[in-house]
């Protein structure tokens, strides 16, 4: 099992130079994996990142953020051209970089509105579906993976929970897309965090492990043991990375409604997140 952690606990925006900081210090804290949290192409270097990563022995993970302007089945064409070129630049990052994986909720947007009408909602997920299968194609190519993530009621309305992933990758047609599962969403989203996690199966692409409230992973109301029962029975291999907030990043607490502190600070959220998925899962 690798385990590894955001750059949303300690930044954002996310920078090159963020990396170089950063890297050394989730190295010496035990961390595999620094997942990039990639809000703006233009302030990330792929192949310097790369040889970053490379000096501290970490793997890199590639994480899209997808706000109203990269709605890939936005009604808006520029909207969803804007969409597309953003998924692509982070499927070349991710080949750059070595990430097996593009993860977030890049068949929608974070936030978007409610469609009533049911045949508008199925005409906006058969563009989505279109999208996601264009991308993929081409992350193919490179030998990535596309790892959808669900999202909780009040983020997204398309995509909330593991039935519902299940069923767009199997309409994409294409084996490299799938899920990429997080334990806070599913914690309101899911009847049982366990049996969701046996019903995605193979299609598992990645994990973020993150508190009911958003905090140190094993302090609140997840039911741990029942994840990580599920995560072994399915043999999942893939990494699992704290993606945890605080409000001391000031542009995330906003986007992630965080106005009170759930941690006493971001390198403590980080060294006892570790600290405890280590133990849970080396003896699940």
């Amino acid at each position: 099992m690798r385990f590894g952690i955001n750059t949303f606990v300690w930044v954002s925006p996310c920078t090159t130079a963020a990396v170089k900081e950063l890297a050394p210090k989730v190295r010496d804290m035990g961390f595999d994996v620094l997942e990039v949290a990639c809000e703006n192409p233009d302030l990330i270097d792929p192949v310097q990142v790369k040889e970053v990563l490379d000096e501290n022995g970490l793997q890199g993970i590639i994480c899209g953020v997808f706000g109203p302007d990269r709605n890939i089945c936005s009604q808006d064409a520029a909207i969803v051209e804007n969409a597309k070129r953003y998924l692509r630049w982070l499927i070349d990052a991710a080949a750059e970089i070595g990430s097996p994986v593009v993860c977030g909720p890049m068949y929608s947007a974070v936030g978007k509105e409610h469609l009533e009408e049911e045949a508008a909602r199925y005409n906006e997920w058969k563009k989505a579906v279109e999208g996601i299968r264009e991308k993929a194609i081409y992350a193919k190519q490179k030998g990535i993976k596309l790892a959808l993530e669900p999202l909780n009621r009040f983020e997204n309305d398309m995509i909330n929970v593991v039935a519902q992933g299940l069923k767009f990758c199997e309409e994409t047609g294409m084996e490299n897309v799938g899920l990429h599962l997080d334990s806070f969403h599913m914690h309101l989203e899911e009847k049982n965090s366990g049996d969701a996690i046996r019903s995605a199966g193979k299609r598992l692409f990645h994990f973020h492990a993150c508190e009911n409230d958003r905090g140190i992973p094993g302090t609140g109301q997840v039911r741990w043991e029942d994840i990580a029962k599920a995560l072994k029975d399915i043999k999942y291999d893939g990494a699992v990375v704290i993606e945890s907030f605080t409000p001391q990043v000031k542009e995330i607490a906003r986007a992630v409604c965080i106005w009170r502190e759930i941690a006493p600070s971001q390198d403590t959220l980080a060294r006892d997140g570790l600290k405890f998925l280590k133990r849970l899962l080396t003896d699940a």
